[in-house]
């Protein structure tokens, strides 16, 4: 038997007919909330109060409104119930179920949610039938990637189907405010390059098109290197580099992404001295949290980051080699 039909067969024995998942045009009313996305279409008769978060990252959209998920899924980092630093305030005295690894059925069952939302959570086709029983799944709108919806459409999204569409376009507006201000504070970006880059386990690429990475940086009128431009795209979102040839990598700022605070294997990278950014010190080091939060690329972490990476982005690329930049040294990435 397989996973499906034991699902279903729980389901059959243990749940009333969910009478949202499936609705009819002939069934759907005039008000009904309804959202096409890669799977079909679901339909809600009224916003929902009761959310599981299957997203990585969706938990910070919802807690942005108001709405303190049910259960967050576990992504990384050892953060309480799942909520980082810049979404923690909002978390209240909620207490959210983890969800880790494999989306558990059963738990997010007995939470009794009136919307589960998948998007940016990669579930099948299959998962998404089975949750599709308890209650309405939300995923991503047709043509989008799994993990590659924009975090201004997922906040809007969202924002409908809890009932908050108006609070979702003031908290939209004002990150874009934010952004919009720091372009005005650097005029001179406009135009120039810059590049969130990683090495893990051995190979060295760069995070492209767009990613959340690559899209915090857009945001501030900075642009990828023509090089990186024509890196072949995998999984819609990085670019593996050749270890011989890190040149794409040689931007007016080159941000490497670490999954601790130090990075020794960056540093150990032979060919990194090579590079001018190297040289001329328009390095920065995002540790541990500046790298959650670009990688979330949320709502709530956008203005976080660059509250706290624009000043360490001005000073690598004042046009002074001498500028210290305070990450780089930390990190042992200074020249």
């Amino acid at each position: 038997m397989s996973r499906r039909q034991m699902m279903s067969g729980f389901f059959a024995g243990c749940l009333l007919p969910n009478p949202f998942s499936t609705v009819s045009d002939a069934q759907a009313a005039e008000g009904d909330l309804r959202f096409e996305h890669v799977y079909g279409e679901t339909v809600l008769r009224q916003p929902a109060s009761r959310v599981v978060s299957l997203g990585y990252t969706t938990q910070d959209a919802l807690l942005a409104l108001g709405v303190a998920p049910l259960a967050v899924r576990q992504w990384f980092g050892n953060q309480t119930y799942g909520v980082w630093p810049w979404g923690q305030p909002l978390l209240g005295d909620a207490k959210p179920q983890m969800i880790s690894g494999e989306v558990s059925m059963e738990i997010v069952a007995g939470l009794q949610p009136d919307l589960i939302v998948g998007v940016g959570s990669g579930i099948s086709r299959e998962e998404y039938e089975v949750l599709s029983q308890i209650a309405p799944v939300l995923m991503q709108p047709p043509g989008e990637t799994a993990f590659g919806m924009r975090w201004d459409s997922l906040t809007r999204m969202i924002g409908r189907a809890v009932g908050k569409a108006e609070l979702a376009e003031q908290r939209v507006a004002e990150v874009k405010s934010v952004f919009a201000t720091a372009r005005a504070r650097h005029p001179d970006w406009s135009g120039r390059t810059a590049i969130c880059a990683y090495n893990f386990g051995g190979e060295t690429g760069a995070y492209i098109g767009t990613d959340t990475r690559a899209t915090f940086l857009t945001e501030l009128g900075l642009q990828p290197t023509e090089k990186v431009k024509e890196l072949g795209v995998t999984q819609g979102f990085y670019a593996r580099l050749s270890p011989e040839d890190l040149s794409p990598l040689d931007a007016d700022v080159l941000i490497w992404l670490s999954s601790s605070d130090a990075v020794p294997d960056v540093v150990a990278l032979p060919l990194r001295k090579t590079l001018r950014a190297h040289r001329e010190g328009r390095e920065v080091a995002a540790g541990e949290l500046m790298t959650a939060a670009l990688t979330f690329g949320s709502v709530l972490s956008l203005p976080f980051t660059l509250q706290r990476l624009e000043k360490e982005i001005a000073l690598a690329m004042d046009g002074d080699p001498t500028t210290p930049v305070p990450s780089s040294i930390a990190a042992g990435l200074a020249p």
